[in-house]
């Protein structure tokens, strides 16, 4: 049974197998509990189990092995799917894949139309929706003349107007240009502080995982890593190991300590970096 105030997402000791001849588990007893309103970054190298356990979180997958929760549901209830699909609502790397009308304004109305959503209620959450996202001027344009990074933020758009607790990007910026990278991740930044929203954001991206809240590290279907991203990436050397690469200014903060300089190990911005040296080289000009 749904219930509100319930974790939006947990996974206890999942697993998921895609096939019964290989062993092989994609998902490999996860056990994983995201809190309400916080930002989670997933990383991990082609094949670690990302996407599968996106999948997992809205119910596309059901779980082997284990269990997955969404708002207190239960992903294997049949009974629950179209309601979980309601509470988590995930947006793909392609938003041509997920863009089926001529015109924003009626792919924004599509998720709403399954859902059976009155006319006189769907009207105000379209709006609202395409406002978000800063795309009310397009609400009237063909999808297929927009910008990757405006297609984006329709298909966002879509899963908002079904007012999800819980958002899941799969990596959502994978297919844009780093202008449009950074407009999708900084509407979706926007949503989750001004309304609460949950968000699980799936990246390969390092600089995208370093503005998240927290950082969990896939490997071979096994979370072997979280924490905020100054404890994760301050762990160069392993997850380089992972095939992994760090935030340029982790890896110059990591080359300087073996150096001798006495750096923290919180550095992920070049912001971060000229303040932290301001600290350690000129000590009385940083207190002023």
């Amino acid at each position: 049974m749904e219930q509100q105030q319930a974790t939006p997402i947990v996974l206890d000791q999942a697993c998921y197998q895609y096939d019964e001849q290989d062993e092989t588990l994609a998902v490999d007893h996860v056990t994983l509990s995201v809190e309400k309103g916080s930002f989670v970054a997933v990383l991990g190298h082609n094949g670690s189990g990302k996407s599968t356990m996106a999948k997992l979180m809205n119910a596309i997958y059901l779980p082997t092995e284990g269990k997955v929760m969404v708002c207190g549901m239960d992903t294997t209830s049949e009974e629950d799917v179209w309601s979980i699909r309601k509470h988590a609502g995930m947006v793909f790397q392609n938003p041509d894949n997920q863009i089926v009308a001529n015109v924003v304004r009626e792919d924004v109305a599509f998720g709403l139309e399954n859902l059976g959503v009155p006319r006189e209620e769907m009207l105000p959450r379209i709006d609202e929706a395409l406002s978000a996202v800063r795309m009310t001027e397009r609400a009237d344009s063909a999808p297929h003349m927009l910008s990757g990074g405006q297609k984006q933020r329709v298909a966002i758009a879509g899963v908002l107007a079904m007012q999800p607790d819980v958002m899941i990007m799969d990596e959502a910026t994978a297919m844009l240009d780093p202008s449009g990278r950074k407009d999708v991740l900084a509407t979706v930044h926007r949503l989750n502080k001004e309304s609460g929203m949950t968000v699980v954001w799936i990246t390969h991206y390092m600089e995208e995982a370093a503005t998240a809240d927290r950082v969990v590290v896939l490997d071979s279907g096994k979370a072997v890593m979280d924490g905020t991203p100054a404890q994760v990436f301050s762990r160069v050397e392993e997850i380089k190991a992972l095939g992994l690469d760090v935030p340029p200014m982790a890896e110059l903060a990591l080359r300087l300590r073996n150096a001798g300089l006495p750096l923290e190990e919180n550095i992920l911005t070049v912001t971060d970096m000229v303040k932290e040296l301001k600290k350690t080289l000129c000590p009385s000009k940083s207190s002023t």
